[in-house]
């Protein structure tokens, strides 16, 4: 059997779609090759690029059939730029993958064939729906700085000044900055020698406020100019709420560094999921597509129901986004996070909500939870974790208590399938409503329904 070698430039057939969004193809002794650009059905000619132990890489050349579903992607930059995945698929067929992937992950990861999987709830508007976006920077060959994306697996940056999947709000807002960051002698910050002032400039809007947020994260203090630029971008831009500096001077991919600087405005802008509103400050966790999100939650409160006499768990509840928009479907509902300033964002959209059943308690949530469960009668529990998913000991609480119900919202398919797998022993996998929130990339959002086995 032929092994494949570095370099070499052969024809493959795309099978099927990987989790991350590349098409996968098999070579001839067997091992999985994954191509970006690519979908299933789609004969390719591609470069092998790199091998490991039991897959390979390869990049895209020529297409030689197109597969069912490929269309030309509207953005100028997408086949270098790593910020989307699926511009080249058809919205119907992308929403169709995204389906599989999760049907897929269940069966194979959890070993669970038996539940109900929804279709995908579709986003309305699947460009123009980004509400933050995080630009790094970077000087041209003109010495001009300039924003954009990473190159699909570097650390080199694609110009971008109209992202298709950001607000338009988030666009305008990212050149007029950067027009009155080149008025000025500003450094940019270099990766290598850990030298400039400028890292990244980060933007909020509210979708349905059309309120801007800018941060600008530097590397130091050393500004001169900052508060004549917030000023003058406050001016030029009247859907500017607030201009913030962030200072991380650390060696890390992490964007943002501990302090914050409010430089002209309000360091929040508010947004609404429904009838709920919500401020938001630079470093707020908030889902980034706010019609989606409803969706989201409506869905969660559905699986929920309408016991007003239930006491439930919010755990990582961030800002208190879910708890909040669910408040009014039970009678308390404890809302559990680890990050002290988004608990005390939590409360403050409390207050401005007028939300009394909802209590907030700082901590993590697999101790919290071992308390809450050990003091009250817990009806349900939600669950909204990190891409990480659950920890051993929140699932062995899980195991060990009678909760009877629980909904599991996962960002991450695969690691929610890996907590489903142990969580059957004790609760069965009812259904599952896969949520669009992230259109054009492989990113997808599902919400589980757990019930206590009889």
């Amino acid at each position: 059997m032929q092994i494949l070698k570095k370099g070499e430039i052969k024809i493959f057939k795309i099978d099927d779609l990987a989790h991350g969004g590349d098409g996968v193809a098999r070579a001839e002794n067997g091992m999985a090759v994954f191509i970006s650009l690519t979908l299933p059905g789609d004969l390719v000619k591609a470069k092998i690029t790199k091998i490991k132990k039991d897959y390979a890489f390869a990049k895209l050349i020529k297409v030689i059939e197109a597969g069912s579903g490929r269309i030309e992607a509207p953005c100028p930059v997408y086949n270098e730029c790593g910020g989307c995945q699926l511009q080249h698929i058809d919205y119907q067929k992308e929403l169709e993958f995204k389906h599989n992937n999760i049907k897929q992950l269940i069966n194979r990861i959890a070993g669970i064939e038996k539940f109900e999987l929804k279709d995908v709830l579709a986003a309305d508007d699947d460009f123009r729906y980004r509400n933050k976006a995080q630009f790094p920077l970077k000087l041209d060959e003109n010495d001009q700085i300039t924003a954009g994306f990473y190159k699909r697996g570097s650390h080199d940056i694609v110009p971008n000044h109209d992202c298709l999947i950001q607000h338009p709000l988030i666009n305008r807002i990212l050149r007029v900055t950067l027009e009155e960051l080149n008025k000025f002698q500003l450094s940019v910050y270099n990766e290598n020698n850990l030298r400039g002032l400028l890292r990244h400039l980060v933007i909020r809007v509210g979708t349905c406020t059309n309120q801007g947020l800018l941060v600008m994260v530097t590397n130091g203090d050393d500004f001169i100019d900052k508060n004549l630029i917030a000023k003058t971008l406050m001016r030029k831009i009247p859907e500017l709420k607030g201009v913030v500096q962030n200072i991380n001077n650390e060696d890390t991919n992490v964007i943002f560094g501990k302090e914050d600087i409010l430089l002209a405005g309000e360091n929040k802008i508010t947004e609404y999921i429904g009838q709920t509103a919500y401020l938001i400050s630079a470093r707020s966790f908030f889902q980034v597509n706010t019609m989606q999100a409803k969706k989201l939650y409506d869905t969660a409160a559905k699986y929920l129901g309408n016991d007003r006499s239930a006491k439930v768990i919010d755990a990582f509840s961030g800002t208190g986004s879910i708890a909040l928009y669910l408040a009014d479907k039970a009678e308390k509902i404890y809302a559990v996070e680890s990050l002290e300033s988004a608990v005390k964002d939590a409360e403050k959209n409390a207050k401005l909500n007028n939300i009394n059943n909802v209590e907030f308690k700082e901590g993590l949530v697999e101790e919290e939870l071992s308390e809450l469960l050990e003091k009250e009668e817990i009806d349900s529990i939600i669950f909204d974790p990190p891409r990480k998913g659950l920890d051993e000991k929140t699932v062995d609480l899980l195991l060990a208590s009678s909760i009877k119900k629980i909904i599991y919202i996962s960002c991450n398919p695969a690691t929610q399938a890996r907590d489903l797998k142990k969580l059957k022993e004790k609760y069965n996998l009812v259904k599952i409503q896969p949520v669009d929130l992230f259109p054009q990339t492989y990113h997808i959002e599902s919400v589980a329904l757990l019930e206590l086995n009889n």
